[in-house]
């Protein structure tokens, strides 16, 4: 086994079989983006299906997977609605909304009717498999979620979303696609990529963020999707009322370049504090007009492609990869409360669960997914996250733990930071990646660089992709910041011995 080392852009790497990554990360220098022909028409061709706000496919496992679906009024967007542009700015006078809120720009109201889904690993759909027609009406906001189950492990597999009208006449079709994971005594040769942060204001492009586009780029067997995903309180207009905040959602991911996204790549989303109610929020937070914290809790769960379990869970991708989401609101104390062994943002249960599946797990690699930092640093006047004082006795009590267990092959990917770095804890050691928010416009807030911490800090806009190679008894992990556009920015990877 070998020592975690610093990838440096100008040395030779060779030691660590680069192989596979060196053509990535030639593309990311040429900008991945730009290879990629994002093509509207080809996405969303001229069909009446009923869904303006695509497919989205979470939760995958090697045999399962959970399909979701909304039926809209139209097939697109309202994109002639009414513009409530900008940014929420504390005391001043917020734009009036003088419109139903189906008016407003980027609208999808739903409509009544029924749904089904055909799904196969023929991209004809010669083989397809069709799921009974199911009823949706306003009580679930039009969507439906699709469990599949006895899937083929490491399978791409091809669907077909249709709707149907109280008159019974079936619409056209949305197609997409998903790859269902490997068994855990497969060696893992893979790709996935991690994102936060998604202003609507800032998005830098009408049709959606660039990060979109070049993740895509990549052919990611997964990604993540880390939190902030909307800004209820931030972004005009301001949220007061549960049909405002499906609102968010509607005009966020009815944007093509997210349509076009999630039809064809399974994800794994996390909520945080502006995507459930409002900054640095938990359960004793005060409500936004009458929208409340339990409301966000709900409408998160409505809006992404999960079940109805906890939302800390994790996943085993092949023999060299588990990967562990872990819920930062649910639990929480209040972030102004005295420091201290009770005060605690996991909560007892989600801790245990925590500390004995990692201990349990066999894979060569381990991953948290975590929508805010672990290590940090962040900066002196918040108080929301493990990496602040605020929290230090169940930060310090986590990494502590890491360092006695797990020492050599886990890391922490966070969200919820507007700036990209790669830290190491100096007591603890831990390793932690912040993804940075999804664009430049997005980006902001760091107190600059910590050499106490930092080997790599940028106050810029873009994701995260990482690549795990398995040649032999040698498994290599390879961390990658990219730009918005995917150029490669930064590197780090390690090599070990398979644990399997």
């Amino acid at each position: 086994m070998t020592v975690i080392e610093r990838i440096n852009m100008n040395e030779d790497y060779s030691s660590i079989n680069r192989r596979k990554f060196v053509s990535q990360s030639a593309l990311g220098i040429a900008s991945v983006a730009s290879i990629y022909h994002f093509n509207v028409d080809a996405a969303f061709a001229d069909v009446d299906h009923h869904q303006s706000m695509g497919t989205r496919t979470g939760e995958v496992t090697d045999k399962s997977a959970i399909i979701w679906v909304r039926m809209t009024a139209a097939s697109v967007r309202n994109n002639a609605g009414k513009l409530i542009p900008g940014k929420v700015k504390q005391g001043a006078e917020r734009p009036a909304i003088t419109v139903p809120v189906d008016q407003l720009e980027g609208a999808c109201p739903g409509e009544s009717g029924n749904v089904r889904l055909r799904y196969g690993v023929q991209q004809d759909m010669s083989d397809a498999k069709t799921t009974d027609w199911v009823e949706v009406t306003e009580k679930t906001d039009f969507i439906h979620r699709f469990f599949l189950n006895d899937l083929k492990s490491a399978t791409t597999y091809y669907f077909t979303s249709e709707t149907s009208g109280r008159d019974k006449k079936t619409h056209g079709g949305f197609t997409g696609k998903f790859q269902t994971a490997s068994k855990s005594d497969v060696p893992s040769n893979l790709t996935f990529c991690v994102m936060t942060c998604q202003g609507y204001p800032d998005r830098g492009h009408p049709d959606g963020h660039s990060i979109y586009p070049s993740m895509l780029a990549l052919k990611p067997d997964f990604a993540c999707l880390t939190g902030d995903l909307v800004y209820y309180d931030a972004d005009e207009p301001y949220v007061t009322s549960a049909e405002l905040a499906r609102y968010h959602w509607q005009r966020m991911f009815s944007l093509p370049r997210l349509v076009d996204f999630n039809r064809q790549v399974n994800t794994y989303w996390l909520k945080d504090d502006h995507d459930t109610l409002n900054n640095d929020s938990g359960p004793e937070s005060k409500s936004m007009g009458s929208f409340t914290f339990a409301e966000g809790q709900k409408i998160f769960r409505e809006q992404a492609p999960m079940g109805d379990g906890l939302n800390y869970r994790t996943f085993r991708w092949g023999s060299d990869l588990q990967i562990w989401f872990t819920d930062g609101r649910d639990f929480r104390s209040k972030n102004k409360v005295p420091d201290g062994p009770d005060k605690t943002i996991w909560g007892t249960e989600q801790k245990a669960w925590f500390k004995q599946t990692v201990k349990e797990s066999n894979a060569t690699w381990k991953i948290l997914v975590t929508p805010t930092p672990l290590v940090g640093p962040d900066r002196s006047n918040k108080s929301d996250n493990h990496s602040n004082l605020k929290f230090k006795h169940e930060g310090d009590e986590i990494r502590n733990w890491l360092k006695a267990n797990v020492p050599d092959n886990f890391f922490s990917i966070c969200g919820d930071r507007h700036w990209q770095y790669h830290s190491v804890h100096p007591e603890s050691k831990v390793h932690e990646f912040s993804v940075g928010a999804a664009s430049d416009l997005h980006a902001g807030g760091s107190k600059g660089n910590d050499p106490a911490y930092h080997r790599f800090h940028r106050v810029k806009g873009g994701f995260l992709s990482v690549t795990l190679n398995r040649e032999g008894q040698k498994s290599t992990i390879l961390f990658q910041h990219r730009d918005v556009d995917g150029k490669v920015v930064y590197e780090f990877g390690s090599q070990r011995d398979a644990s399997i």
